[in-house]
């Protein structure tokens, strides 16, 4: 199903599968888990009526474009007894469980504080039709934050109070990718250059910048550091790369993923030279849904992370730190066991 009728009608013809409007998939009584991998804009409504016809709900992020949006999903989902999981799952690959177990286990002692930076050019350099990345719900703190923001809760726990300053670089953007739209500029409606001060409720605080301003650098992706060492992580939006400790300033050990499970190079296909098990966060949603325990890319957590880029924008305008409540608490740690559990 798709919310266009006729890009349904196209990938049911190119993959030889069922055609359904969405309001007929939301009617199947077959149908026990709704996958929502429509554009952000999107997101709410499709959740939202899904939950309302008592479908299991797993959504690509944002969990909505807003963060009362995201609260009246996890409020539905709860008051009918249904799961709600959200993208991103990378944290559940072969890197993401090395760091928590590296962080369960002390490696670096207490975290004091660290570094996440997201930064490129942007969007329209590859996609034929970019507009929409840079609307409100985009930008690189909708779009790309979420898999930072979801790791550095998965591995610090929640965060309790955030201040941000936050610029466009340009007002309008040149689509430069092949395409209908190529040459033509559209205008900017969201900021894309952001740098913010995350204050975690144990007490760590992580400077974290999202920028698509930027042509290059030489920043690591995440950089935790605590009472007794270092912790160096690869990009977050793959499920595999180096893990690197320093036990108080020796030299870097790395932990390489590959070999690991969910942490070998397995795309594009063509010339694979990445790890990427997207699915993972499914398919332990659906094992919660025969064990009774949370999932651990739950719509909660998604709605943390939701609040976090919320009030990094919202610091951003008003110039002023913005405390976040909730009751979210840290993903339980994927065990190799129940990781290789995942396959069965």
């Amino acid at each position: 199903a798709d919310i266009s009728a006729d890009m349904t009608a196209l990938r049911a013809k190119e993959y030889g599968i069922r055609a359904l409007g969405v309001d007929a998939l939301l009617a199947d009584p077959e149908i026990d888990l709704v996958l929502n991998l429509t554009i952000p804009a999107a997101h709410f409504d499709i959740s939202f009526a899904a939950l309302s016809a008592g479908k299991h709900v797993f959504t690509e992020k944002p969990l909505a474009t807003s963060a009362a949006d995201g609260r009246r999903l996890v409020d539905e989902a709860r008051s009918r007894g249904l799961l709600l999981g959200s993208a991103p799952d990378t944290f559940l690959g072969a890197a993401g469980r090395r760091a928590r177990r590296l962080m369960d286990d002390g490696a670096i002692g207490r975290p004091v504080t660290g570094t996440a930076f997201m930064m490129g050019r942007g969007m329209e350099h590859w996609h034929p039709n970019p507009q929409f990345y840079y609307q409100p719900g985009g930008g690189p703190v909708f779009d790309m934050g979420p898999y930072y923001l979801t790791m550095l809760v998965n591995l610090l726990g929640p965060v309790e109070r955030v201040m941000a300053m936050a610029t466009r670089g340009q007002e309008e953007r040149l689509i430069t990718a092949e395409g209908p739209f190529k040459n033509t500029t559209f205008k900017v409606g969201t900021p894309t250059n952001v740098l913010s001060l995350l204050e975690f409720r144990s007490g760590a605080t992580v400077t974290f910048g999202a920028s698509w301003d930027v042509f290059r650098h030489s920043n690591h992706p995440i950089e935790l550091h605590g009472t007794e060492g270092s912790l160096r992580l690869p990009d977050p939006d793959t499920f595999g790369g180096t893990v690197s400790l320093s036990k108080r300033g020796t030299d870097w050990r790395d932990f390489a993923s590959e070999g690991e499970l969910y942490g070998a190079r397995n795309w594009p296909y063509a010339a694979p030279d990445r790890a990427n098990y997207r699915m993972l966060g499914v398919a332990d949603l659906v094992r919660s849904l025969q064990t009774g325990n949370t999932p651990r890319a739950s719509g909660n957590l998604a709605l943390h992370v939701l609040e976090i880029m919320d009030a990094i924008l919202r610091s951003g305008e008003t110039q002023g730190s913005v405390a976040i409540a909730g009751d979210v608490v840290q993903p339980a740690l994927l065990t190799e066991e129940e990781a290789s559990d995942l396959l069965a």
